[in-house]
């Protein structure tokens, strides 16, 4: 079945699966790119944390820590905090922690799993808590003020988002001049040999664990493909120069699989 309606599609009601969508046409359309993304996160949150460890053989951990450790700005005050795409709230508790004066604002666009963030903060963070906030929000319409924001972080979002460019010049309005911006996401790697080994793996992967723990393979085998409809990391540090930033330093990992930037603000 193809969904010719652009409205979103809920978890609990709709397709039985998301699956059962052109998941492709979703990925190629702006227009309709959010309502598989959105719905595909809400369905899983609960074990989302589980999964970036699994599928990572627990790299991820270490991603995080270095892009918070790049975050820090030494010598300037970081009263403003803003994590896009903050999913179960795992990188807000952390910049929290690295900025004990900062108030942090943690953003993602699932419902679900700001829920978990709240349960997380919860449970497990009583030290951070009450200077985190999380909130349902669109990163394509972000609702800070302009300029009002220190430093902005961004895990696997920019990929998810219907149009890389609009989220980045959000990103670059709501930062103060000289705030930094630290993004970790997937890429597409730009060796032909290497981009196929890679995707194939997360296909088959994906595919796997989404049909063991969903009985729906497109929930994880989605990755692979919105990474094959992304862009590499060069085309994105391009990107970051184009709208405002001075792009600091790239870490690669995976081979460009996978890769930190770490910009300023013009």
């Amino acid at each position: 079945m193809r969904l010719r309606d652009p409205a979103p599609v809920v978890p609990d009601g709709g397709p039985t699966r998301l699956g059962d969508l052109d998941v492709d046409a979703h990925l190629r359309d702006p227009a309709r790119k959010q309502a598989f993304v959105t719905p595909m996160f809400d369905r899983i949150a609960p074990r989302y944390d589980a999964f970036t460890r699994l599928f990572s053989f627990g790299m991820d951990a270490a991603w995080k820590r270095e892009a918070v450790a790049a975050a820090r700005r030494d010598g300037h005050p970081v009263t403003a905090v803003l994590d896009l795409a903050c999913g179960t709230g795992d990188l807000a508790v952390a910049l929290a922690r690295q900025w004990p004066a900062a108030q942090v604002e943690a953003l993602d666009a699932s419902p679900r799993m700001i829920d978990a963030a709240r349960t997380r903060l919860a449970r497990q963070a009583a030290d951070a808590a009450p200077r985190v906030t999380p909130m349902v929000g669109d990163m394509m319409q972000l609702p800070q003020a302009t300029a009002s924001v220190d430093v902005v972080t961004a895990s696997y979002g920019v990929r998810n988002v219907p149009d890389a460019a609009g989220a980045v010049r959000e990103m670059a309005r709501v930062l103060r001049t000289g705030g930094v911006l630290v993004t970790l996401d997937f890429y597409r790697p730009t060796g032909a040999l290497w981009r196929a080994l890679f995707l194939g793996y997360l296909q088959v992967a994906g595919n796997l664990v989404g049909w063991l723990w969903h009985r729906d393979p497109v929930v994880y085998g989605y990755i692979a493909r919105s990474i094959d409809h992304f862009m590499s990391d060069e085309a994105f540090s391009a990107l970051l120069e184009q709208e405002g930033f001075r792009v600091q330093s790239v870490r690669r990992y995976l081979l460009g699989g996978v890769a930190r930037h770490v910009a300023v603000r013009r």
